[in-house]
């Protein structure tokens, strides 16, 4: 049985588990999200435990090694099992990330970016079909945090995104705090301009997590600290320029705090999509004049 994802959701950890799964009936939390990696091949206790709180809450799979913009070919093993996976836990929502992580070589061991290039537009966007085709459903697309900038652009990130969707004719998954955190580091595009900038139609899932400012100048994308009050408001801002609201995801992988604290941000995650919700055209003046 397949479960639509709505509202706000966290990421399942294996050092959460126990919190999953004792949330209250009042919990804020509509959703869990998953990468499909870190459990084709897990069993014992902890797969247990995953699988008691995969039938108490829709899931979501976020991979992490598709390496979509890659030259090696696609594992289609790795997908074989992502397709096992969606159909065991009646999963409707697939994304990876639009980067490379292997060489011919094999395994790189992090996500690197991708030039923003017609010709890595259409060799993305052909292997994107092909996964597409191989699940048999749209996939999405998340727009990653990088540290280098290739000197070969033709376009900025956010057209390389909608060129890449439209050409794959895929959604866009939306990560709110690597907006920021690529905007501070290149100095590149302003983030209100990526979101002036990026198909909202397309857009069907978001992502907010938190960086490390201890650099000013250089943010890193940590998820292991709280999001950050830019972010915040860039999440209400995106949410204000659509004519839907996405389910929206926090991550956290590390550091991680009480869990009533987790609570709370997914739970002010809700609080803005309650707000984009209604009909404030006071609320999206403001936004724009922001922008």
């Amino acid at each position: 049985m397949t479960r639509t994802l709505q509202g706000a959701g966290l990421g399942y950890r294996r050092d959460l588990a126990d919190d999953f799964l004792n949330l209250p009936a009042n919990s804020p939390i509509a959703f869990i999200e998953a990468a499909p990696e870190n459990w084709l091949k897990m069993g014992g206790a902890a797969r247990k435990r995953f699988d008691e709180a995969a039938e108490r809450l829709p899931l979501a799979l976020h991979g992490l090694s598709l390496s979509l913009g890659g030259q090696a070919p696609l594992d289609t093993e790795l997908l074989a099992g992502i397709k096992d996976m969606m159909r065991r836990y009646g999963c409707t929502f697939f994304s990876d990330h639009l980067s490379y992580c292997q060489d011919l070589g094999g395994h790189l061991y992090d996500l690197l970016p991708l030039p923003f290039t017609a010709d890595s537009v259409r060799h993305t966007a052909r292997r994107i079909r092909q996964v597409q085709d191989f699940l048999g459903c749209r996939i999405s697309v998340e727009n990653t945090s990088y540290y280098l900038h290739s000197p070969l652009a033709e376009m900025n990130e956010a057209e390389f995104l909608n060129a890449v969707a439209q050409e794959a004719d895929c959604g866009i998954h939306l990560d709110i705090n690597n907006i920021y955190v690529n905007s501070v580091n290149h100095g590149l595009l302003a983030p209100h301009d990526f979101l002036n900038t990026v198909d909202m139609a397309r857009v069907d899932y978001i992502h907010i997590a938190g960086h490390d400012d201890e650099n000013p100048q250089i943010l890193i994308d940590t998820h292991g600290a709280p999001v950050k009050d830019n972010v915040w408001d860039l999440l209400a801002a995106a949410y204000h320029r659509m004519a839907h609201i996405p389910p929206t995801l926090l991550e956290r992988d590390f550091n991680f705090p009480p869990f009533a604290e987790l609570e709370a941000e997914v739970a002010r995650i809700a609080g803005i999509q309650a707000a984009a919700m209604q009909p404030a055209a006071a609320m999206k003046t403001e936004y724009a004049h922001a922008a």
